[in-house]
């Protein structure tokens, strides 16, 4: 039975009858009438709960790693968690991993459904639910009886059991099973729509997919071509320089393949939720084609101190990194006019008064804007990662966690909260529970990521390592003593808000007043929609794009690749178990 249909106006906008309102274009093919199957609607929600499932988990682990730093260990509050190690891998594994690539399926799946109005391929939604699945069963048997202590970058010679890389493996095949039915949607609506624009939310969650399935074949020649024959004994050695290069060609674009699910939300939800529009369908396009072509080759910018790299490969893709820098400025720029548009439509007139005016009452709302406002210093960051001179200080320092806790760690997972705030009532058809717990929330665990982060950067500042059981540390400088308290004040804090969130996400799907009517997802409208002649309708040609990308990727790294291979496999493994 199929779910109820949702009879929305084009204009039915939370901004509809205020001042500056008028019609617009949606990011969606048609307005009105939207039905999911209810199977298709079960296994997106199965994939929303499993990523969190993941998430409490990771956030567990996540309490031991930052309390080490403040010189105080729990470790052995965690059955099953042996080493200090294991919980890292665990923390690593199950928050940027499972728990990201779950929801970002279903979270995707949906938006991709609801912008062509039309269910997606009900077997492959399964079949991507279920390689998910048994892939994260497969690498958690092996983590938690201490055969994969390898942390989430896995680098060798630390060698993990072969079960660890087959679940990896699997859990990326979900990904390519998602992205060939978000193919096959667009290939079927534009059957039926010869001529027209993709919808811009539809294109938003396909340049995703397509970005990070081109970006995913370095890890998969690295896993299924080295690690998992090694780990099998098939091979002699492992090449860890390779390895660690194969890795980041893959481990940097997996950055933006957090990020810009997030972006979808921004981009093509967040105007309407706060009662706005976003201002240009095609800046928003070209943002992420600029993110589709350039994130991949970037990835020797985490190799700065790797010997066996030229210094030109090097320096190329230094500047790559600073170019996939440019989309994220251009989204500060279009976010930031939509959400003044919200407040100017609400009549603010003073400067700054659009800010309060927001809505930062509704959960769904005021996560994602504590999202954005942290995401800005989680950038500001990454650029020191990304200079070449600066990096020499930070490299391998507590500085690298503080910066992406402030971005997949907060702009991400706060995102995906926020989202959750309307999407768990969408998919269970129930009203949020414990809605100001949920605005609580949101704030606890923001204050408690810049407070570990504030602690974080300024340690590595003064040298504090990273991925080290500080708590057992016999040489721990003076200096680090304050920085290890902000960290684990902050961690504490983030702890309680992922808590909360539990609470809340339970209290939804188990207490929940049930809705009478079905409701439809947030989708916005644009005010300047898309063209329909000129150079801007090159932007919905994936093909180019692809090749475009494709060439890049040949510039940065095929003279490495040329110049190195064939593989060192010289290299004995480290099991540690």
């Amino acid at each position: 039975m199929s779910a109820p249909s949702i009879t929305l106006s084009p204009r039915a906008t939370p901004a509809e009858g205020l001042a500056g309102t008028r019609p617009g274009t949606p990011v969606v093919a048609h307005p009105s009438g939207f039905t999911l199957p209810d199977d298709q609607r079960a296994v997106i929600r199965w994939s929303i709960y499993i990523g969190f499932m993941a998430l409490s988990v990771g956030v567990l682990n996540g309490l031991d790693q930052a309390l080490s730093y403040a010189g105080i260990s729990i470790l052995s509050w965690f059955p099953g968690m042996k080493t200090y190690y294991e919980g890292l891998t665990v923390h690593g594994v199950f928050n940027a991993l499972v728990m990201t690539f779950s929801f970002t399926n279903g979270f995707l799946s949906l938006a991709t459904a609801r912008a062509f109005n039309r269910p997606l391929h009900g077997g492959l939604l399964k079949a991507a639910l279920g390689c998910l699945v048994a892939g994260a069963l497969s690498a958690s048997w092996a983590m938690f009886t201490g055969r994969a202590s390898v942390l989430y970058t896995f680098y060798p010679p630390l060698q993990a059991h072969p079960a660890f890389y087959i679940g990896l493996a699997l859990i990326v095949v979900s990904t390519w099973v998602t992205t060939l039915n978000l193919a096959l949607a667009l290939r079927s609506w534009r059957r039926e729509h010869s001529g027209e624009r993709i919808p811009l939310m539809a294109y938003t969650a396909i340049a995703t997919y397509g970005m990070w399935t081109l970006a995913s074949i370095g890890i998969a020649i690295e896993v299924v071509g080295f690690l998992i024959p090694w780990s099998l004994g098939l091979l002699p050695g492992i090449d860890p320089l390779l390895m660690r290069t194969l890795f980041w060609l893959t481990g940097h674009p997996l950055v933006y393949f957090w990020l810009l699910p997030a972006y979808v939300s921004w981009y093509t939800m967040i105007p309407r939720m706060t009662g706005g529009r976003l201002m240009s369908d095609s800046l928003t396009r070209i943002v992420f084609v600029m993110f589709l072509t350039t994130s991949v080759p970037v990835g020797f910018h985490h190799q700065f101190t790797d010997p066996g790299i030229s210094q030109s490969m090097k320096a190329v893709q230094a500047v790559f990194t600073f170019v996939v820098f440019v989309p994220s400025l251009a989204t500060a720029f279009s976010i930031m006019a939509s959400l003044e548009n919200a407040g100017r439509n609400r009549g603010i007139k003073s400067l700054f008064g659009w800010i309060p005016a927001l809505p930062w009452g509704d959960p769904a709302v005021s996560a994602q804007l504590l999202a954005m406002l942290t995401f800005v210093l989680g950038g500001i960051t990454g650029l020191v990662n990304a200079s070449y001179s600066m990096n020499q200080v930070i490299h391998n320092t507590t500085w690298v966690p503080g910066h992406f806790h402030m971005t997949v760690g907060s702009a991400v997972l706060l995102t995906f909260v926020g989202v959750a705030y309307w999407l768990v009532p969408y998919l269970t058809n129930r009203e949020l529970w414990g809605r100001k717990l949920a605005v609580a929330q949101g704030w606890v665990y923001a204050i408690g990521v810049f407070i570990m982060a504030r602690g974080l950067i300024s340690g590595g500042l003064e040298g504090m390592p990273r991925r080290t059981f500080m708590a057992g540390a016999t040489y721990r400088n003076p200096a680090w003593h304050l920085p290890g308290i902000y960290t684990g004040i902050g961690g504490t804090l983030m702890f309680i808000g992922a808590l909360m969130f539990f609470v809340v996400l339970l209290g939804t799907i188990f207490f929940g007043t049930r809705r009478t009517e079905q409701v439809d997802i947030p989708f916005t409208e644009t005010v300047s929609g898309p063209a329909t002649s000129g150079w801007e309708l090159k932007l919905d040609n994936f093909p180019l794009w692809f090749a475009v990308a494709i060439v890049f990727i040949i510039i940065a790294y095929v003279p490495f690749f040329v110049h190195y291979l064939p593989p060192h496999l010289t290299s004995l493994p480290f099991t540690g178990y």
